[in-house]
């Protein structure tokens, strides 16, 4: 689970070391990978129209853009222990909300940030503007956030429980 603050990202054990494990295989094997392709498609002869070259470059610009975002945050991260099931929004924590107070309209999803990003639940950052409004909530309470077109919605807290992974 991750929680930022101040430059400071709070991470489980497990999620720094996904994360760690990521890095090093992008400095290491990829990296490798990537210059192996940019040489073999710069051999093909005249680099302008040289397709599969322009994409390997494009491909390693990506791949050290994701070396440096990572960098970064592991070296400003703080290893932690998942959120307790307090009752309390918190990052790492999965929600149900309401919408209107609408039991029958809700959403669950992660409150987490984006490294934590899953296929299996639907993931808001805690600087969004709905995981802003109902991070520090308690179970039951109301949250308001701001749409996109300026105005207010409520959602109600009914439930949050740490994501399991």
């Amino acid at each position: 689970m991750t929680q930022t603050s101040d430059n400071v990202t709070w991470l489980t054990q497990e999620a720094y070391d996904k994360l760690k494990e990521e890095l090093e295989h992008l400095s290491g094997p990829a990296r490798t990978e990537i210059a192996a392709k940019i040489a073999a498609a710069r051999e093909e002869g005249d680099l302008r129209e040289n397709g599969g070259y322009h994409a390997a470059k494009e491909e390693q610009g990506k791949q050290e853009l994701r070396v440096r975002q990572l960098t970064q945050l592991l070296e400003h991260a703080k290893v932690g222990e998942a959120p307790a099931e307090s009752g309390v929004v918190a990052p790492g924590m999965v929600v149900t909300i309401a919408f209107d107070g609408d039991p029958s309209d809700t959403v669950t999803f992660l409150l987490a940030s984006r490294e934590y990003a899953s296929d299996d639940i639907e993931t808001y950052s805690p600087q969004s503007p709905l995981g802003s409004g109902v991070n520090g909530k308690k179970i039951g309470e109301n949250a308001e956030y701001e749409l996109p077109n300026g105005k207010l919605a409520s959602v109600k807290i009914l439930e949050a429980k740490p994501y399991q992974g």
